[in-house]
């Protein structure tokens, strides 16, 4: 994907166990490393994502310029890498957006199951009064798979 998209930032979102599978070669200024597990809530061993890893998250996405790709991966692309790009668009879109961007996502990513809870703290830290979390709940189940596919989301191609 690094050499196909040649991206000018990469956030890697993996459970601490395999964080040594996030590229090592990419420049570190502009690669966010964040080791969490994909859970919805807290487990006894488990890192939870929390307001923390999302505040980190959404800062380094406004350091990205838009005019190269900016690379969100996870381990299946399912659900931590697809509420971080729910996030950063929400994020970069006006008050009300919400919903039109979670159809999209799921358009274009029928797999798109964005974790919850990092949607929870995402929707709190940029003031949206839950309609971020109205937004992915209305997307109803994704289609089930092991593995997610790279899904393109193009800022101009959505208004953004």
């Amino acid at each position: 994907m690094l050499r196909t998209y040649q991206p000018s930032h990469l956030i890697s979102l993996l459970s601490p166990d395999y964080l040594s599978y996030a590229p090592s070669d990419f420049p570190a200024d502009r690669h966010l490393r964040l080791g969490l597990h994909d859970i919805p809530e807290p487990e006894d061993g488990k890192i939870v994502p929390d307001e923390v890893h999302v505040a980190a998250l959404l800062g380094f996405a406004r350091g990205w310029d838009g005019e190269r790709p900016l690379i969100v991966h996870c381990w299946a692309g399912v659900s931590r890498s697809m509420a971080s790009a729910f996030a950063i668009l929400c994020d970069r879109s006006h008050r009300g957006d919400e919903h039109r961007i979670a159809r999209e996502i799921r358009s274009r990513a029928p797999h798109a199951q964005p974790n919850r809870l990092m949607v929870r703290h995402a929707d709190t830290l940029l003031k949206r009064n839950g309609a971020m979390i109205k937004a992915v709940e209305e997307l109803g189940d994704a289609v089930a798979v092991e593995e997610g596919v790279p899904v393109e989301f193009v800022l101009k191609d959505l208004g953004l």
